[in-house]
């Protein structure tokens, strides 16, 4: 696969490109020549599916959308990954995020196989009965596709437990049976404790790992200065983990803006980030909360702006938590000029091609300060879909686990995550005396190899 069969798909290039170029910059290929043809047979999708959506607006007319399913891989297990109903969506996003998501299930450790979809359509603005119609509409042909043993879609951008809810049902009744065809499911009827606070909970704990391994087990996330961007679920709980676990956070953000502490001291609190989330829950933008004289008196607003290069003082994490591409180079500059030391993403390729080089360039730490470790998302922020798929677990035994069962669940996955692409990462690529093992390269690997290998036992290369 080349650069040139992909001109209309920028994003799933960008992802394709990026673990191709570090499976060639590892011995992998010089070890196993043979994996250059897995590599061919798994960048291309078992099955696409599109489909339009018709529905009927409050006010009795028709509209229409576009609805796809992206069912990439299922070489580990049932196609999983998320629904995206937001006007951005299009094959190339939903092939990235599907291709990213084949590697990232892999790292879980979990049968999971990879897939992504969703639609144009925006909850924005709509009322609750349009969203529901328009669901209805939707599940109606996706449900003839999937299943509990064939593909386990779950929520995303602008899918939440309502919209869950409402495909869910329509399900139930076109079918007559009630599975664990989706994730995310409201907690009285199949869903799982900490799914979801699951994908922000996940990438603290990965950083967590992170600090200890560079620090010798000497630091923690106790003083450091947190700077995240996002305001949605990911954001939300990376945040509330970080303040329980010592740590400051610096800033959120949305669409429109960033919210940033005007000063070097302080944090976030635990009540500002309800506020937030409850402004959220209502669709609304984090401008309305910063204009209010609690928060005008603590925090600035830079509208249009991203958190990165408007951070007061020092900045210890950074943690990319919104959307793909959020970290240009030149904020990556910025971040390591600030004092970062350690990058994770909560988002899926939350870092631009630029950034990634930025950050894999200061892992040595004779670049004039201490080494920049970075954690890309299909390690770091593989939480969701694991605990998406203890929930597939609880469905299929018809058990609920308690909290604490789930969360240490989720911290062992976490740390078998970050173990597994550090191993990997000093067995195929060399690094410098004094650097830093490439999470990026390791995870690449680690999750490239154990679907490369199914798919060979299958008979899907050769």
């Amino acid at each position: 696969m080349t650069a040139q069969n992909l001109p209309s798909e920028p994003e799933f290039e960008q992802a394709y490109k990026e673990l191709a170029s570090t499976l060639e910059n590892s011995t992998l290929f010089q070890k196993k020549p043979e994996y250059r043809k897995a590599l061919q047979v798994v960048s291309v999708p078992e099955r696409v599916l599109q489909f339009r959506v018709v529905w009927e607006d409050d006010a009795g007319n028709v509209q229409i959308n576009r609805g796809f399913r992206v069912q990439f891989n299922s070489a580990l297990g049932p196609y999983k990954g998320g629904l995206r109903f937001h006007p951005s969506v299009n094959l190339s996003i939903l092939k990235f995020l599907g291709f990213e998501q084949i590697f990232k299930n892999a790292l879980t450790g979990l049968n999971m196989g990879g897939g992504k979809g969703g639609s144009d359509f925006d909850p924005k603005g709509k009322s609750d009965n349009e969203i529901r119609r328009f669901c209805v509409s939707f599940m109606t042909e996706l449900c003839k596709h999937i299943g509990q043993d064939t593909d386990v879609p779950a929520g995303d951008i602008g899918v939440t437990g309502r919209e869950v809810g409402f495909m869910f049902g329509q399900y139930k009744k076109i079918r007559n049976q009630w599975e664990g065809v989706l994730t995310g499911k409201g907690g009285s009827w199949g869903g799982s404790l900490i799914r979801p606070e699951a994908t922000g909970y996940g990438v603290v704990y990965y950083v967590d790992h992170m600090i200890k391994h560079a620090s010798g087990g000497k630091e923690s996330f106790v003083g450091k200065r947190v700077a995240v961007s996002g305001s949605g679920n990911v954001a939300q709980y990376a945040a509330l983990k970080v303040i329980e676990l010592g740590g400051s956070v610096v800033s959120l953000s949305d669409s429109q803006g960033a919210l940033v502490l005007a000063t070097e001291e302080g944090s976030f609190t635990a009540e500002e980030i309800e506020q937030i989330a409850a402004i959220k829950v209502e669709r609304k933008q984090i401008a309305e909360l910063a204009s209010t004289a609690a928060f005008s008196s603590k925090f600035k607003y830079i509208p249009g702006a991203r958190p990165w290069t408007n951070i007061v003082g020092r900045i210890d994490v950074a943690l990319p938590s919104a959307t793909q591409n959020e970290v240009s180079g030149e904020e990556a500059k910025a971040l390591i000029a600030a004092g970062c030391k350690f990058i994770a993403e909560g988002s899926n390729m939350g870092s631009t091609q630029e950034a990634i080089d930025v950050f894999e360039a200061h892992r040595e730490a004779n670049q004039g300060g201490a080494a920049i470790w970075y954690a890309p998302g299909k390690a770091a922020n593989a939480g969701g879909v694991a605990v998406s798929g203890l929930e597939m677990a609880q469905n299929s035994s018809r058990v609920s686990w308690t909290r604490e069962e789930v969360d240490s669940r989720l911290k062992g996955i976490m740390e078998d995550c970050f173990n597994n692409g550090l191993a990997t990462a000093k067995e195929y690529v060399p690094s410098a005396e004094g650097s830093l093992p490439s999470l990026v390269a390791g995870s690449n690997i680690a999750g490239f190899t154990k679907v490369a290998e199914a798919m060979k036992d299958h008979g899907d290369w050769w």
